[in-house]
């Protein structure tokens, strides 16, 4: 027990600045056997010992910063339940604008409703150079392919994208997500929500932007996914919010994360016509069943059920019972993003596309966080398996 103000020992608060790491996490490493406390006489709180402080700190650069927890404040996923900052995310789907919901993701406020949702307008010239940048890729190309050259191509036009301020920051994040769906191929309208403004260009069926701002909403973040752990990757070499929304993209694009609502599309599309002979297919390839079932929700996504929900009594949504009651599982977002695909006849590649964009209101906020965090934090330990020397 050493006496207190002993120059050998430091408290829970000095630890925390050394280690650049919240109180909490200080007694996380504790309980782990990182870190061993002890107690000082006449004083409360825990001590610990300089030389093993040091002894960790100094493994966290020996060993390549590796980050054991990412520590947010953004996103829980608790017993079957999404909370945005607190906030239920399956309520601000029906009840909150995209806008709003970026806002509490981005600076921990839910503002109060304005009377035009729609936000700012965008920049025609803008809207003109990434159109530019669309119309470089071939014409088969996806709308995500158009979506990550525009990307490149208005950060390169952005003479202030390093600047990593937070408003600077948000206010690059909103005219970014606007001016790429102004952009996209197919009609444009005005003074309406960010759902009312993307819907034109995935279908020529009538409006319904309702649905698509709930699911803007209910997918622009999800924790720690793929996408989102190499988006914060990039803002933790301060790269500026285009690159790092770049690397967001980059991997949403594999065939495990961003191409799920296009693989839940094509099984919904079999399964309207005979769900029970789909489903029969699918089980008989040996894969999963496309978007059925999740790796964090055990008995429900909630995310789904809001979605479905806005359907009502679509003929699709029958369909999606039809399945359900047949396997043990339970349809998750993946496949009402593509049950809403096929009850309004969007094109086949909305899907990845309507993910993307919504995921980049995700992947701002936890730049926003990777900015405010020490940077360089992430760098795997590697070890060596090829020839020797």
């Amino acid at each position: 027990m050493p006496p207190e103000g002993d120059e050998n020992y430091l408290t829970t608060a000095e630890v925390a600045r050394r280690l650049q790491v919240k109180p909490a996490t200080i007694y996380a490493y504790v309980s782990r056997g990182l870190l061993t406390s002890v107690r000082a006489r006449g004083r409360r709180g825990s001590l610990f010992a300089a030389a093993e402080v040091d002894r960790l700190a100094a493994r966290s650069v020996e060993h390549s910063g590796v980050v054991e927890r990412i520590e947010s404040e953004l996103t829980l996923l608790q017993d079957d339940e999404l909370y945005y900052r607190g906030h239920s995310a399956r309520e601000l789907a029906t009840t909150s604008t995209v806008e709003q919901v970026a806002h509490l993701l981005w600076t921990g406020h839910l503002p109060p409703p304005v009377g035009d949702s729609a936000g700012t307008g965008v920049g025609q010239e803008g809207v003109e150079l990434a159109r530019a940048g669309m119309e470089v890729v071939p014409g088969a190309a996806r709308m995500t392919d158009r979506l990550r050259v525009a990307v490149a191509v208005l950060g390169a036009a952005d003479p202030l994208r390093f600047d990593l301020s937070a408003p600077s920051v948000t206010a690059a994040a909103g005219t970014l997500i606007r001016t790429l769906i102004a952009a996209l191929p197919g009609p444009t309208v005005a003074n309406t929500t960010l759902g009312g403004q993307l819907w034109p260009k995935l279908t020529e069926d009538n409006a319904r932007p309702e649905i698509l701002d709930a699911a803007l909403i209910l997918l622009a973040d999800h924790g720690l996914a793929v996408s989102t752990v190499a988006a914060r990757v990039a803002a933790s070499a301060r790269a500026n919010l285009y690159a790092v929304i770049s690397a967001g993209l980059g991997a949403l694009d594999g065939q495990y994360h961003g191409a799920a609502p296009t693989l839940a599309y094509e099984f919904l599309d079999r399964a309207k016509h005979d769900p029970l002979k789909a489903l029969s297919d699918q089980l008989r390839s040996g894969e999963p069943i496309p978007g059925f079932g999740h790796r964090i929700y055990q008995q429900h996504d909630p995310r789904a059920e809001v979605l479905l929900d806005l359907l009502a009594d679509h003929p699709i949504v029958d369909t999606v019972r039809a399945i359900a009651e047949r396997t043990p599982t339970f349809p998750n977002s993946d496949l009402a993003i593509a049950a809403i695909m096929h009850a309004y006849n969007f094109r086949p590649d909305a899907g990845d596309a309507l993910f993307a964009l919504a995921r980049m209101i995700g992947w701002t906020a936890h730049a926003l966080e990777e900015y405010a965090a020490p940077a360089l934090r992430f760098r795997a330990m590697g070890v060596y398996t090829g020839h020797p020397t």
